[in-house]
């Protein structure tokens, strides 16, 4: 098959799941819903902010949910006043643990609904110090996880942690 064959027939197979969709909206059998962005127009993503969570060091959101995942920006060990807490990897790991409670909370989630980390550590000497405490934080069916080390993290935290959670009340074509 040519590279045009193959073209035409992914263009056909886009333009089938496309009219069976706006069939199915047509039908009743799904609903789509999506809210307007500040600009006015209309977006699939929810902005999620927490006032017991420290507050974007930077241009981002604390965590934005799409459809019915929730990507939690990193979060480094600051506390309610934008301080690094004092202490080695384990006070830092618990405030960056308690951090990520707080916005997921926002969020109507807890820890069990996170599918996804991604930790950063300065030293990866702390892997089994940051290891223990993030244990107690998931203690059954804890989610996937990478775990890398870089050579500095924003404030000269230890530690960041980004998160993936899943809601289990989501339609796929009930955007809120």
């Amino acid at each position: 098959m040519t590279s045009r064959g193959v073209m035409t027939g992914l263009a056909a197979g886009v333009l089938l799941a496309a009219a069976a969709l706006v069939l199915a909206v047509a039908g009743g059998l799904v609903s789509v819903r999506f809210h307007s962005n500040s600009e006015g127009g209309k977006t699939m993503k929810k902005i999620i902010r927490s006032e017991k969570a420290p507050a974007a060091i930077g241009p981002y959101s604390q965590a934005i949910q799409a459809g019915g995942l929730v990507f939690v920006s990193g979060q480094i060990p600051l506390d309610l006043e934008g301080k690094i807490v004092e202490g080695g990897i384990e006070e830092q790991t618990v405030q960056v643990l308690e951090n990520l409670k707080a916005v997921l909370a926002a969020a109507g989630l807890g820890l069990g609904e996170v599918v996804r980390t991604t930790v950063y550590l300065q030293d990866l000497k702390d892997f089994n110090a940051f290891n223990e405490i993030y244990g107690r934080y998931f203690p059954d069916r804890p989610p996937a996880r990478a775990c890398v080390e870089v050579s500095a993290l924003p404030r000269g935290a230890r530690v960041e942690v980004t998160a993936v959670a899943a809601r289990s009340d989501f339609s796929a074509f009930d955007f809120q």
